[in-house]
């Protein structure tokens, strides 16, 4: 029976462990080329064990495949230089790397790059992405193969373990499945005619890499979509392969992420199953002899180790998983497994990769910023105390690292618990995972012995009695009031998720911000009978999260029989007997309409709990401001402002203005980790 850490023998590659992280685009391109950001962020994975990081999610071959998230372009030379510098930084620290290239087809926008019509085997648009593609011509097929063979000859030439050809979805997948290809000529019609371009590709390819590079292929298993590619196709599809005697490694997918909702089944958020399509892997592996990699939602040790040790896989991808923790293979091998920072699905990742924005981890606020930030703290040379006010997640970052840095930390929090807005905000059942976060940090701050002192609303004269050296203030903010006529009528979200408040009956809930936290009351409300409104005046739903997390949160909110009203803000709020008349303003045209209701519940964001910290301000070292540019380079941030100042001083989080959980640990990691 194999194991997680057990070496495996990729043809002449020898994998240290069965743990990869699988290709993907974390948007850290520049030019198209994968320069130090890049490669810092696959050499800490490296450092922290993984057997094999592909790289390179998505790299395009052609200039008629362009970059819409971000995406490596492998369609001249340029690049090969950067290719080299990648691959020797991650063989340094004993991993191997691969890099996977495609044609996405349809899956992109003819407006960008060279404006030029996207390809597909058939003239069917895809939701996800929009464009109506031009039907592939013979000589577009004959180019495509070119491009393919020419972009794996630079990663050759780049120093690469090997290549993948990314088949599910792109190009090569859209000509497989009966869904995409409704051609009548040679490449469409039976199974064999609609592989056709892909073994045309795999002989062009493997003529140009030759016989000892590994050569992987990222396909679908099952496409669980009406009409779609059945099991059994994905079988006989994955056995043309193995024929070929071209594949070494096969990646296998399931889903067809056609859309939005599609999307999130493939790249999973919380709120859905993890690691659904552990089986549908499985099949392929018992039907053929080729190597078999999947990953899909796997983000728990106990998960791989399921999959590996029932012989469903050979190699498991967990490649968000080692976004939260790269040194995830370094910690199970030293027998620490529950100091794991775990990936709990928050899918900020993945969501800010299709809003166009960098990838960051919800909760590791290190990740992708290897440059200026450290994934594994240092101790300092001078002990400190620090005191840190909030036991949110900001705070509890800061206690963290600041305990790793070896001072005396002391935390204190106003209420019973430790875990602050977390505590709200996994009450819903959509996002209830979000917890993992906060439990992990406080089982952290435990081990490593931080001061904790809750029920303790600490004022200024309980800070100066401990005589810090640093104080770093995370209280947070709170729900300020509804600025219009009648606004003392609306409770806001934390009265509802908190059980402040007792509300019944019909809900008028009103979102200002268009993230998380409305989703999460209106699940809250809606999963205990309520009949809910949302109301909103963005022109779309959740507004400001990504197409996956809202994709299933909003999914979620209209099989619970949540309605939605776009375009509308608050007027007026009246009492009318014991429920509320609300007034409803149209944004664009300005009309008026009403709802009468039981309850109005507002989120429109949060106000600073600031006191604090202004009491203490002409105290400190540095009147409590930070040095920007020190902070984004990385340097210490906290300048001496007054030499009469009795210590340092820093605000973090919703102290300063609403955001969200990501900008409060990184404020604390940043400041922290030089004190």
């Amino acid at each position: 029976m194999a194991g997680l850490l057990d070496p495996f023998q990729l043809r002449h590659l020898t994998l240290r462990n069965r743990i990869v992280s699988t290709s993907h685009a974390p948007n850290y391109v520049e030019d198209g080329h994968p320069r130090e950001r890049y490669r810092l962020y696959h050499e800490e994975k490296a450092k922290g064990g993984v057997a094999l990081t592909m790289i390179g999610g998505s790299t395009n071959i052609a200039p008629d495949s362009p970059s819409v998230f971000g995406q490596l372009y492998a369609g001249d030379d340029s690049i090969i230089p950067w290719f080299r510098n990648l691959t020797d930084g991650v063989h340094m620290h004993g991993a191997a790397v691969m890099c996977q290239i495609t044609h996405m087809g349809r899956r992109t926008a003819w407006d960008d790059g060279h404006w030029l019509p996207v390809l597909a085997p058939s003239g069917i648009r895809e939701r996800a992405h929009r464009a109506f593609p031009k039907v592939m011509e013979q000589e577009d097929i004959d180019r495509v193969v070119g491009d393919f063979a020419a972009a794996a000859r630079r990663c050759q030439k780049g120093g690469f373990d090997g290549v993948e050809l990314l088949s599910h979805s792109h190009l090569l997948g859209q000509f497989l499945s009966p869904l995409t290809n409704r051609r009548n000529d040679d490449y469409g019609g039976t199974l064999e005619n609609r592989m056709r371009l892909t073994m045309q590709v795999l002989d062009a390819v493997r003529a140009t890499v030759g016989p000892d590079f590994i050569l992987s292929m990222r396909i679908t298993g099952d496409e669980l979509t009406e009409g779609g590619l059945t099991a059994e196709d994905c079988i006989a599809a994955a056995q043309m392969l193995e024929d070929s005697g071209h594949v070494d490694l096969l990646n296998i997918l399931a889903g067809a992420p056609y859309s939005d909702l599609g999307l999130a089944e493939w790249v999973r958020p919380m709120g859905l199953p993890a690691a659904p399509h552990i089986t549908v892997a499985g099949q392929i592996r018992e039907a053929i002899n080729l190597p078999i990699l999947h990953a899909g939602g796997i983000a728990d040790i106990a998960t791989a180790r399921h999959a590996i040790s029932e012989g469903h896989v050979d190699l498991v991808g967990m490649t968000r998983a080692q976004m939260a923790d790269p040194y995830l293979v370094a910690k199970l091998t030293r027998g620490q497994e529950e100091r794991i920072r775990p990936c709990v699905g928050l899918g900020y990742c993945v969501d800010r990769v299709n809003q166009g924005k960098p990838a960051v981890c919800g909760h590791n606020a290190a990740t992708g910023r290897e440059q200026t930030l450290p994934h594994i703290i240092q101790v300092s040379e001078t002990r400190r105390k620090v005191v840190v006010v909030g036991g949110g997640p900001g705070g509890l970052e800061a206690a963290r690292v600041s305990a790793l840095r070896g001072h005396e930390v002391v935390l204190f929090e106003a209420s019973g618990r430790l875990g602050g807005q977390l505590v709200l905000a996994c009450k819903g059942k959509t996002r209830r995972q979000v917890w993992g976060a906060a439990d992990w940090l406080i089982s952290e701050v435990t081990n490593l012995a931080v001061g904790i002192r809750l029920n303790t609303f600490a004022e200024a004269a309980d800070i100066l009695t401990e005589e810090p050296d640093v104080v770093i203030v995370a209280t947070g903010g709170w729900p300020g009031p509804l600025d219009i006529p009648g606004g003392d009528l609306a409770l806001s979200s934390w009265d509802v998720l908190s059980g402040e408040a007792r509300v019944s009956g019909d809900v008028l809930l009103f979102d200002e911000v268009g993230d998380h936290p409305t989703a999460v009351t209106a699940d809250m409300l809606a999963g205990t009978g309520h009949r809910v409104e949302l109301v909103t005046p963005d022109r779309a739903l959740l507004h400001d999260l990504g197409p996956t997390t809202s994709a299933v949160a909003l999914r979620d909110l209209a099989s619970n029989g949540v309605t939605f009203s776009c375009l509308h803000e608050l007027h007026t709020l009246t009492r009318d007997g014991n429920r509320v008349r609300a007034y409803l303003r149209h944004i664009l045209t300005g009309e008026l309409t009403e709802r009468l209701v039981d309850h109005v519940i507002v989120e429109h964001g949060l106000t600073p709990m600031d006191g604090l910290f202004h009491e203490l301000k002409p105290r400190s070292r540095n009147l409590g401001q930070i040095d920007h540019d020190a902070l984004i380079n990385g340097a210490f941030p906290l300048r001496d402002e007054q030499q009469s100042g009795a210590f340092y001083l820093a605000r973090i989080g919703d102290a300063v203005t609403g955001r969200n959980m990501h900008a409060a640990i990184l404020d604390a990691l940043r400041i922290c980790h030089l004190v």
